[in-house]
Protein backbone atom coordinates (compact mmCIF):
# COMPACT_ATOMS: atom_id res chain seq x y z
CA UNK A 1 0.00 0.00 0.00
CA UNK A 2 1.50 3.34 -0.64
CA UNK A 3 -0.14 6.03 1.18
CA UNK A 4 -1.46 9.54 0.25
CA UNK A 5 -1.38 12.47 2.45
CA UNK A 6 -4.03 14.89 2.56
CA UNK A 7 -5.09 17.97 4.40
CA UNK A 8 -8.86 18.77 4.96
CA UNK A 9 -10.74 21.52 5.94
CA UNK A 10 -13.84 20.26 7.63
CA UNK A 11 -16.64 21.66 8.95
CA UNK A 12 -19.46 20.31 10.94
CA UNK A 13 -23.32 21.62 10.89
CA UNK A 14 -26.07 21.10 13.01
CA UNK A 15 -30.00 21.31 12.02
CA UNK A 16 -31.80 21.14 15.15
CA UNK A 17 -35.55 20.75 15.00
CA UNK A 18 -38.14 18.95 17.14
CA UNK A 19 -36.24 15.63 17.69
CA UNK A 20 -33.93 15.45 20.80
CA UNK A 21 -31.06 15.26 18.72
CA UNK A 22 -29.77 17.36 15.93
CA UNK A 23 -29.53 16.44 12.50
CA UNK A 24 -25.83 16.59 11.48
CA UNK A 25 -23.57 17.16 7.80
CA UNK A 26 -20.10 17.15 7.52
CA UNK A 27 -18.49 19.39 4.92
CA UNK A 28 -15.16 18.92 3.58
CA UNK A 29 -12.63 20.08 0.95
CA UNK A 30 -8.99 19.60 0.36
CA UNK A 31 -6.94 22.26 1.50
CA UNK A 32 -3.80 21.00 -1.00
CA UNK A 33 -6.30 20.97 -4.37
CA UNK A 34 -7.36 23.98 -4.89
CA UNK A 35 -10.57 23.84 -7.12
CA UNK A 36 -11.52 20.85 -5.77
CA UNK A 37 -15.28 20.17 -4.43
CA UNK A 38 -16.73 20.13 -1.33
CA UNK A 39 -18.04 16.84 -0.35
CA UNK A 40 -21.40 16.76 1.69
CA UNK A 41 -21.57 14.01 4.65
CA UNK A 42 -24.89 12.68 5.86
CA UNK A 43 -23.77 9.75 8.32
CA UNK A 44 -26.67 7.70 9.33
CA UNK A 45 -27.83 5.97 13.24
CA UNK A 46 -25.96 3.00 13.39
CA UNK A 47 -28.02 -0.02 12.42
CA UNK A 48 -29.46 -1.69 15.76
CA UNK A 49 -28.64 -5.47 15.28
CA UNK A 50 -26.09 -7.89 16.34
CA UNK A 51 -23.96 -6.72 19.37
CA UNK A 52 -21.60 -9.30 18.06
CA UNK A 53 -21.38 -7.28 14.79
CA UNK A 54 -17.30 -6.47 13.81
CA UNK A 55 -17.97 -2.92 12.48
CA UNK A 56 -20.70 -0.11 12.91
CA UNK A 57 -23.10 -0.40 10.06
CA UNK A 58 -24.60 2.74 9.00
CA UNK A 59 -26.44 4.36 6.22
CA UNK A 60 -23.74 7.13 3.96
CA UNK A 61 -24.40 10.11 1.78
CA UNK A 62 -22.03 11.73 0.19
CA UNK A 63 -21.83 13.79 -2.50
CA UNK A 64 -19.85 16.70 -4.53
CA UNK A 65 -20.69 19.99 -4.02
CA UNK A 66 -19.69 23.72 -5.25
CA UNK A 67 -17.77 26.13 -3.78
CA UNK A 68 -21.02 27.79 -2.62
CA UNK A 69 -21.68 24.87 0.01
CA UNK A 70 -21.29 26.91 3.25
CA UNK A 71 -23.91 29.40 2.50
CA UNK A 72 -26.11 27.10 1.46
CA UNK A 73 -26.30 24.93 4.36
CA UNK A 74 -26.69 28.52 6.52
CA UNK A 75 -29.34 29.44 4.41
CA UNK A 76 -31.18 26.15 4.92
CA UNK A 77 -30.93 26.73 8.39
CA UNK A 78 -28.08 24.87 9.41
CA UNK A 79 -25.24 26.20 11.65
CA UNK A 80 -21.56 25.13 12.34
CA UNK A 81 -20.91 23.54 15.45
CA UNK A 82 -17.44 23.11 15.14
CA UNK A 83 -14.25 22.59 12.59
CA UNK A 84 -10.80 21.14 11.77
CA UNK A 85 -7.93 20.28 9.42
CA UNK A 86 -7.22 17.17 9.08
CA UNK A 87 -3.81 16.05 8.35
CA UNK A 88 -2.47 12.92 7.52
CA UNK A 89 -2.45 9.62 4.85
CA UNK A 90 -4.60 7.52 3.10
CA UNK A 91 -4.12 4.43 2.12
CA UNK A 92 -6.09 1.76 0.42
CA UNK A 93 -6.49 -2.08 0.79
CA UNK A 94 -9.18 -3.12 -1.92
CA UNK A 95 -12.29 -2.09 -0.98
CA UNK A 96 -10.98 -0.61 2.39
CA UNK A 97 -9.51 2.53 3.20
CA UNK A 98 -7.80 3.93 6.15
CA UNK A 99 -6.82 7.16 6.92
CA UNK A 100 -4.03 8.04 9.95
CA UNK A 101 -4.33 11.32 10.79
CA UNK A 102 -4.49 14.10 13.44
CA UNK A 103 -6.50 17.18 13.31
CA UNK A 104 -5.95 20.68 14.60
CA UNK A 105 -8.04 23.04 15.44
CA UNK A 106 -8.46 26.62 13.47
CA UNK A 107 -5.98 27.75 16.11
CA UNK A 108 -3.22 25.23 14.77
CA UNK A 109 -3.08 23.63 17.76
CA UNK A 110 -3.64 19.73 18.13
CA UNK A 111 -6.90 18.38 19.43
CA UNK A 112 -4.84 15.59 20.57
CA UNK A 113 -1.44 14.44 21.13
CA UNK A 114 -2.79 10.93 19.42
CA UNK A 115 -2.97 9.92 15.38
CA UNK A 116 -6.84 8.91 14.72
CA UNK A 117 -7.00 5.98 12.80
CA UNK A 118 -10.26 4.97 10.99
CA UNK A 119 -10.95 2.05 8.64
CA UNK A 120 -13.98 2.79 6.28
CA UNK A 121 -15.19 0.76 3.71
CA UNK A 122 -18.94 1.66 1.40
CA UNK A 123 -20.75 -1.34 1.01
CA UNK A 124 -24.34 -2.26 -0.44
CA UNK A 125 -26.35 -3.16 2.61
CA UNK A 126 -26.64 -6.50 3.07
CA UNK A 127 -23.20 -7.61 2.67
CA UNK A 128 -22.33 -8.76 6.07
CA UNK A 129 -18.99 -10.16 5.07
CA UNK A 130 -17.38 -7.04 4.73
CA UNK A 131 -17.35 -6.60 8.45
CA UNK A 132 -15.28 -9.70 8.71
CA UNK A 133 -12.47 -8.53 6.24
CA UNK A 134 -12.67 -5.10 8.01
CA UNK A 135 -12.23 -6.98 11.28
CA UNK A 136 -9.56 -9.26 9.88
CA UNK A 137 -7.53 -6.02 8.79
CA UNK A 138 -7.73 -4.64 12.39
CA UNK A 139 -6.69 -7.56 13.62
CA UNK A 140 -3.45 -6.63 12.14
CA UNK A 141 -2.99 -3.43 13.44
CA UNK A 142 -3.94 -4.53 17.15
CA UNK A 143 -0.45 -4.38 17.92
CA UNK A 144 -0.22 -1.03 16.46
CA UNK A 145 -3.77 0.46 17.54
CA UNK A 146 -5.59 0.61 20.50
CA UNK A 147 -9.20 -0.54 18.52
CA UNK A 148 -12.57 0.53 19.29
CA UNK A 149 -15.84 1.27 17.53
CA UNK A 150 -16.10 5.21 17.52
CA UNK A 151 -19.12 7.02 17.34
CA UNK A 152 -18.09 10.21 15.57
CA UNK A 153 -21.56 12.08 17.05
CA UNK A 154 -19.66 10.83 20.00
CA UNK A 155 -16.47 13.41 19.26
CA UNK A 156 -18.85 16.19 18.83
Amino acid sequence: MEPETFADHESVYLLKGQQASPFVLRARRPLDRPGAPWHLRYLGQPEAGDRSRHALVRNCVDIATSEVLPEFLQEMGFRMDHEFIARGHLFRKGIMKIAVYKGTAESAEPLSLSYLVELSVVAPAGQDSVADEVRSFAEQLRPLVQLEKIDPKRLM
